[in-house]
Order: structure tokens, then sequence, then C-alpha cells
């Protein structure tokens, strides 16, 4: 893309005064949807002692979160695209703070099936908030800016992500024992966050925001306004989202960038206990531990592509993450344990950078895309049983699933990630 005239030569600012309200109310955004997924394994354990449950059924708790996302991206995009930024946001909340609510009556009925339900219609407040906030924030500032205010709103969702087992280990798990059968404690603790959602709901009301051209529909009238067709359906806005390959590339990585997360995640406390000797909690410490180094990863990741272009940090980190699996998978001891850790770490910019390029240079259907990017998350929810198989039978062997999820990551950020 060929830079216009005023941008020759200048640095782009990270973003606007008029915009930064706006961009801390949209920030804060990821730090919410972190919290709530996270906490679902905490809720996971925490059915499988209260309604008895078995550890299979107690899965379907990740199935009903994920399984939003396919659900809901496509209509949630389609809503952004008619109704705007603001209200896809204002839904979202909405969503969000109604399946809050619905654990009331689920704890009354100390039904496991309705809680499904709840956490369904809540993370359909998720799916559409995580829609609606990548290129909502893409938008507010110069788009050669982009990518480092997507990492940086991303590395609030890493602090959600510490935030959420520490809210639950401590409000839900605190003082219950196994066999207990108290449910007051979630009905209590998920009032609160339905109550705090409908209130950021209210105040985000109540901001004005100023006008938002998407970032990436700039970047492509820049471009057409520079190029030179050679046939009179040449110029990039006539093409349809499916003929552009990097979109194609960027969904297929989220969807095993996500699967590779969720098979992590789901097994880092079994690698723990089977292969370090170590007790559930002190495993479940070092579990809040790598959530903080995918925090940290995250800022590392905005501060380096102030001098390394997005895509091949992506793949740098991929190709890290490779070697990381390799290393756990031989069961080293400590060594390896550490290699777990920075599993999250290496993982931190993978998401909203992925999302960043596979949006690049769409123009009129970067909503579109949007939704479908983030029903890549679905991964989350279909890699998780395969590595729980292979872990059956030794849970390091398990972690060689994930290069393969790595490897499709590493080809995006070294070769497909550019637009044709």
């Amino acid at each position: 893309m060929q830079a216009t005239p005023a941008a020759v030569g200048k640095p782009a600012a990270f973003t606007e005064k008029k915009y930064i309200t706006t961009l801390v109310f949209v920030t804060s955004l990821f730090m919410l949807w972190g919290i709530a997924i996270t906490m679902g394994d905490v809720l996971n354990r925490h059915f499988q002692n209260v309604l008895h449950v078995s550890k299979a059924e107690s899965g379907l708790v990740q199935f009903s979160i994920f399984g939003a996302y396919a659900v809901m991206g496509i209509p949630a995009g389609l809503f952004m695209k008619r109704f705007g930024y603001k209200n896809g946001v204002l839904l979202g909340l909405t969503l969000y703070a109604a399946g809050a609510f619905l654990f009331i009556p689920a704890a009354n009925a100390e039904s496991f099936g309705f809680f499904r339900i709840a956490l369904f219609i809540l993370a359909c407040g998720l799916a559409t908030l995580e829609t609606v906030a990548h290129p909502f924030v893409a938008g507010l500032g110069d788009v050669r800016t982009s990518d480092q205010r997507i990492n940086f709103a991303q590395a609030f969702n890493g602090l959600g992500a510490v935030i959420g087992p520490a809210i639950g280990g401590y409000f839900i798990l605190g003082g219950n024992t196994t066999g207990s059968d108290d449910l007051g404690s979630v009905k209590l603790l998920y009032v609160v966050i339905g109550s705090v959602i409908l209130a950021i709901a209210v105040s985000f009301v109540f901001v004005k925001v100023p006008p938002v051209q998407d970032a990436h529909a700039v970047e492509t009238e820049e471009a057409d306004a520079y190029a030179v067709p050679t046939t009179p359906g040449d110029l990039k806005g006539s093409k349809g989202l499916f003929q552009h390959r990097h979109f194609i590339w960027a969904a297929i990585a989220q969807l095993f960038n996500v699967a590779a997360q969720g098979g992590t995640w789901a097994f880092f406390i079994n690698y723990g206990v089977e292969k370090m000797g170590l007790p559930e909690t002190s495993a479940a410490y070092y579990f809040s531990a790598s959530m903080v180094m995918m925090m940290i990863g995250r800022f590392v990741g905005t501060y380096l592509m102030r001098f390394i272009a997005p895509n091949r940090l992506l793949a740098a980190f991929a190709l890290a993450n490779i070697i990381m699996c390799l290393i756990i998978a031989q069961s080293w001891g400590w060594p390896s344990f550490a290699a777990l850790l920075m599993l999250n770490f290496f993982f931190s910019i993978m998401f909203p950078t992925i999302f960043s390029l596979g949006l690049k240079d769409l123009g009129k259907h970067t909503q579109q895309a949007s939704s479908f990017i983030v029903m890549g998350v679905v991964g989350g929810a279909l890699f998780p049983p395969l590595m729980g198989r292979v872990a059956e039978t030794d849970v390091a062997m398990a972690y060689y699933l994930p290069i393969i999820c790595y490897a499709v990551i590493f080809l995006f950020g070294a070769r497909f990630s550019k637009p044709n």
C-alpha cells in the first residue's frame, strides 16, 4: 500500500485525543470477556462438586461457551454492519448481563441444563463484543498503528484471564468442599457481575463516540487512489470477501490458534500434577502465572511491533511455540514445565495479530470478515478432546498435537498474511 503524501515521513500516533474516552471503554471490554471465559474453568469444577455431574458432562460448560461463538459470530457482524459499532457493543453487554442474571433461576432450580443456557446467552454477548471490539479499536486512530492498538487492548484481555480464576476461586470455590450443595455463592457472584456489566452498558449509552471510519477501509481507499487498474474489475473494492486469500488464511489460522490455546489450558494442571508431582492447588497457581506471562507477552509484543512487522513477529512466535511444545513433550522436569509456562508468552500476540492481519485491505467486507474470524474461537471446543485421548496415555505426548496448529500459524505469518 502506498502512503498518502501527508503521511510520508510522518510517524503514526497510537491514537488521537478525540478517541481516548472511547478507547478506554472499548479496551475494558477485552478485560470483561477475559474474566468470563476463564471463570468457566472454575464453574466446571464447581458443578462437578455441587451438581454431581461427571467430568465429561462438566465439559459441556466449555462447549456452551465456545459454541456460542460459532452461532453468534455472523449475526453479530450483520448487526454491527447495520447499526454500527456503538450499538453492537450495547447488544453484547446486554446479552452478557442477561446471561449473568439467568444464573439466579438456574441456581434456584439447581439445574445444570439451565446453567448451560445461561452460559450460552452470556457467551453470545461475549462473541458479539469480540466481533465488534476488534475492528472498533482498529478504527480509533491511524491505520498504521491498528495492530498496536489491538495488541494493547488484548493485553487487558490477558489481565482479565488472570482475574477471572482468582475471583472464581475465591468466591465460588473458597469455603466449598467436595459434595457441597451450595449454589448461593455462584448466584451472588453473577448478580454482581450482571449489575456491573449493566452499569457499564448504561454508561456507554452516554459516551459520545466520534465518527469512526474503518481503519482497513481507509487503507483500501488509499491503495485504490494510487493504483492503476488494468481491467474494470481490478479494483479491490469489487472483489468478494472470499477472493481475499489472506482473509481465508486468517480464518483458518485463528481456528488452529484457539484450538491450541484450548488444549494447552485444558491439560496444564494435569501436566503439573502428573509430570511434576505438584498438588492441584500449586498446579493451578502456576496456571495463573502462565496467564501473567500471556499478559506480559502482549505488552512486549505491542512494543516490538514498532520495530518488527506484525506478520514476521507472529511467525517468529509461532516457531518459538513449536520449540516449546517439543521440549514439553520430552518430560524433562522443570525445563519442560518452564516451556509450558512460556507457551502463553509466545501465544500472547497470536489472536489479535491474526485478527488484524486478516482484516487488512477488505474495505466494505471488514465487518463481515470480523464475524468469520471470531467464529474461529470454536476451535477451543473441538481440539481439546483430541489432546485428551492422547493425554489418557501420556499427557506430555499430547503436546505434540499443538505443533500442527503453530505450523499453520507460522505459514500464515510468513507466507500468506499479505493482501493479494
